[in-house]
Formats: C-alpha cells, sequence, structure tokens
C-alpha cells in the first residue's frame, strides 16, 4: 500500500501561534507580514494535439525549506516544483490557522488585516483590474535537466538565465525564456534526482513561440534530431503559419508566425470543462481580460485567450473547452503558472469570494520574506501569486 503524503505543515515542519483580530484567526508570521509590508490562433481541434498521449509512470519527489538554502528564490519557487503536483499544498493549509490553546488578541494591526479580508465582490473586481500583475513563469518537470536545457537554447533560441542545483535537496532547476526575468516570461525546469519521466497527462495543451520564420526554425529543429509533430504551414481556415514540435519530455510547443514581438513566449494553453465558468473566473478573481473568444464547430472545440495586456505583445493563458468534455488528466509533469500582485493578501480574498480554492494562505514563506498565495482555479490548474516587491528582490 502505497504511504499517504505528508502534509506541506509535515514538510516545513511550520509551528506557529494563532492571534486573533476582530474575531478572526490569523497565524502570528502574517500579522507581522502585515505590519513590516503595509503596502495566434493553432489547430487546437486536432485530435492529436487536443488529447495527447499519457507518458509512464510517477515518481514521488521530495522538498523541504532549510534555513541554509543557499538561495531564497529557490526555495520560493521550488516549493511549486519539485512535489507532485497532487501532493503539493493538498488543502491542508487551514491547519496553519488552528488553535492549539494558545491565542492572543492584538489591536495593532486590526485596520490593516481587516483591509485585506473585507472585500466584497464589486471592490474585489476592481482590485484585481487595478493590481500591477503579469505572468512570471510556468513551472514544470522534466527527466534530464541539461538535455532539456540543450534543445530549448539550441533548437528554440531560449537563453539560460540561471541554473542552480542543490544536492541536500535532491533537485536542480533552471529558468529560460527570451528576456531577464523582470519583465518577460520565463520556464522553470525543475528535475528531481532520479526521476527520469513524467506523465504529462491529457489537461496540459502546449506553450506557444512566437517566430517571425517558422519554416526556418522547424528546419533548425529537424536539423538538431528535434520531433515535429506538425509540418510548418496555414492553420486550417486562416492564413497564420503554425507548427507543432515536442521537446525531448514529450511537452508541445506551437510555433506562431508573427512578426517581432517583446514576448516570443506567447502562450500556456490549458484544458478546461466548462469555459464559460473558466472565463469568469479569470476574469473577475485574476483580472484578465478575455482578448479574444472563438468557437470551430467543425472541430467541436472553442478557445479563449485570457491575459493582462495586447496578445501580440504579452504572454497569454489559452483555455480549450472540447465538446463535452468536462474533466481530463492532470498527470505530474505539468505544475503551476506564477503571476505577479502587489498584495498577495487582497489577491486571496478575491479568489475566495469567486469561487477559488486557497491552497496556502497568503503570508511569506518560513525562513523568507517572499509573500506568496496558492490557489486552484474550477478545474484544478493551480497559480501562485507572488508579491512584486519581494520578487524583484529575489532577483537582485
Amino acid at each position: 500500500m502505497e504511504k499517504k503524503s505528508k502534509s506541506v505543515e509535515d514538510i516545513l515542519e511550520i509551528r506557529t501561534k494563532v492571534v486573533l483580530v476582530d474575531g478572526l484567526k490569523y497565524p502570528t508570521y502574517m500579522v507581522a507580514a502585515v505590519q513590516e509590508f503595509p503596502e495566434s490562433l493553432g489547430e487546437e481541434g486536432n485530435v492529436e494535439e487536443k488529447f495527447p498521449s499519457s507518458s509512464s509512470s510517477s515518481s514521488r519527489a521530495r522538498c523541504s525549506l532549510a534555513s541554509n538554502f543557499t538561495s531564497r528564490r529557490l526555495a520560493l519557487f521550488h516549493l511549486g516544483s519539485a512535489i507532485p503536483q497532487a501532493q503539493l499544498f493538498q488543502g491542508k493549509a487551514s491547519n496553519l490557522n488552528r488553535v492549539d490553546g494558545n491565542s492572543t488578541e492584538t489591536t495593532g494591526t486590526r485596520n490593516i488585516i481587516q483591509a485585506s479580508t473585507s472585500l466584497t465582490q464589486d471592490s474585489a473586481i476592481e482590485w484585481a483590474n487595478n493590481d500591477k500583475r503579469r505572468l512570471l513563469h510556468v513551472v514544470y518537470r522534466v527527466g534530464d535537466l541539461d538535455r532539456t536545457i540543450k534543445f530549448y537554447t539550441e533548437c528554440l533560441g531560449m537563453k539560460l538565465l540561471r541554473k542552480r542545483d542543490i544536492p541536500e535537496e535532491k533537485y536542480s532547476n533552471a529558468f529560460l525564456g527570451y528576456g531577464p526575468e523582470d519583465s518577460n516570461f520565463a520556464v522553470e525546469l525543475t528535475y528531481n534526482y532520479g526521476v527520469d519521466k513524467y506523465d504529462i497527462g491529457s489537461g496540459f495543451g502546449h506553450f506557444g513561440i512566437a517566430t517571425d520564420d517558422v519554416y526556418k526554425m522547424v528546419d533548425l529543429i529537424k536539423a538538431k534530431g528535434g520531433k515535429v509533430t506538425r509540418e510548418p504551414g496555414p492553420v486550417k481556415g486562416g492564413s497564420t503559419v503554425i507548427a507543432f514540435v515536442e521537446d525531448p519530455d514529450g511537452y508541445k510547443f506551437e510555433l506562431l508566425e508573427r512578426s517581432s514581438t517583446p514576448e516570443p513566449l506567447c502562450q500556456v494553453m490549458l484544458r478546461v470543462g466548462d469555459l464559460d465558468h473558466s472565463i469568469n473566473f479569470y476574469e473577475k478573481a485574476f483580472g484578465m481580460k478575455l482578448l479574444r473568444k472563438r468557437d470551430n464547430p467543425e472541430y467541436k472545440y472553442t478557445i479563449a485567450m485570457m491575459g493582462y495586456g495586447p496578445e501580440d505583445q504579452n504572454t497569454v493563458l489559452e483555455l480549450t473547452y472540447n465538446y463535452g468534455v468536462k474533466e481530463y488528466d492532470k498527470g505530474n509533469a505539468y505544475a503551476q503558472i506564477a503571476i505577479g500582485t502587489d498584495d498577495v493578501y487582497r489577491t486571496a480574498e478575491a479568489i475566495k469570494l469567486f469561487g477559488g480554492k486557497i491552497t496556502r494562505e497568503p503570508g511569506p514563506l518560513p525562513g523568507i520574506n517572499t509573500k506568496i498565495t496558492a490557489c486552484l482555479d474550477p478545474d484544478g490548474w493551480k497559480s501562485v501569486f507572488v508579491d512584486n516587491k519581494d520578487f524583484a528582490k529575489e532577483l537582485e
């Protein structure tokens, strides 16, 4: 019988007292933190692309945040990548608010905390729309870090931004992209020692890369031994030239021919079971805009492009609904998207108001000052919101 997974509290060995503020319970670290910081359409209808085959088995990974971590930044994002998705933040974050017979009351921070917990739906929408948000990076697991880095840099033209190895925790990670992380979207690759395969599942779709010459890029990928799953050519029913390729772990990339853009890493596509419900959630809880929606009855699917800015200048989230399909297998390979915010506390309250599930209550990570909150959308896709100022410090 499989051993029961540990909760995040067990892994991080969190021990905290609770403070009562206006009848509400808060971990003491949260109160301290508030005091300290008051402030292109592809052919997705293609059956092979829509329902990719699953691959091999999953393996349990490990994670603990120790005081001797060489990188505060690394500790933050390893939390979302080195632990399998089914185990990570397994609905136990509420235990941090449990009273163990040691409660105190304070009034000094009452107004500050109340400002973050008294949102109405209207004020939550206004907050989300005015918050300084952008997609920071996407996190997923790979079976051979050096092999993947080689493919991304030599075939896809990305740059290796950072790479770290933490042998005592048995994992390594690398950040790659087309520009600096303080202004561009990036991919965070995580390799867990001894795990050479992951199950991508049927829910994850693809990443999108904009390039001014798809044919040239495909020729380069073929020359390097890469796998092309859709030859370059105009999209069916349109004129945009696209192609599909796979990386060494089976993650799909859609190549889109597009004139010069400040953000070549342009899409993350995920499949959802109720598109209108998802659009409503991402608009209200995440403050995203519906940039484009298109129904393709011939191929029995509909897509919606969601984001924080124009599609030709920013990375966007592409949500895909396949007629009649309500649920997908998420596997254990894809982890999450990270999003910047000016206030993780208000962000968490807004997400709760619109039906999102908070899997990690807002506050600083133990041992470091970076404040985050983690949540699930209606389909169970995970996102982590990161304090903008703390994220900037992590990149210094």
